[in-house]
């Protein structure tokens, strides 16, 4: 089972966006979540929100197809942050210039899976491989 979340658009610069999705990459889902209510970073907060939609978008994957689902099995397969558009500001400076100010913004994307998800994947890969 795989299930994605996504966000976009969000007011947050992306670097500091990966640091705190560095944190999380690899880990089980409860542990991800725990991990990101602690941060003292401010984008730990939208980001918990996404993992939990996105364990959310699994359980309701699984209802639909009628499978077994255990919450505890799942971990952050991928999580990775784009770049966004930038909203450009102007700020009057001396003598009649114009500074530049360039609000950052960020597409976040978590993707949870089952470890049997994640076997099957490397399968495909190492088979894939052995082909060419």
């Amino acid at each position: 089972m795989q299930a994605l979340a996504k966000v976009r658009h969000i007011r947050i610069t992306p670097m500091k966006a990966r640091r705190v999705v560095n944190l999380i990459r690899g880990k089980q889902a409860a542990e991800a979540m725990a991990i990101l209510k602690f941060a003292p970073q401010a984008a730990s907060e939208p980001i918990f929100k996404l993992v939990q939609a996105a364990v959310a978008n699994a359980k309701v994957k699984a209802d639909a197809s009628n499978t077994f689902f255990n919450e505890d099995d799942l971990f952050v397969s991928e999580a990775f942050v784009d770049e966004g558009t930038t909203l450009k500001r102007f700020q009057p400076r001396a003598q009649g210039r114009a500074f530049q100010i360039l609000k950052r913004t960020s597409h976040i994307t978590i993707v949870v899976a089952t470890p049997d998800e994640l076997v099957a994947k490397a399968a495909k890969k190492t088979a894939k491989k052995g082909g060419n």
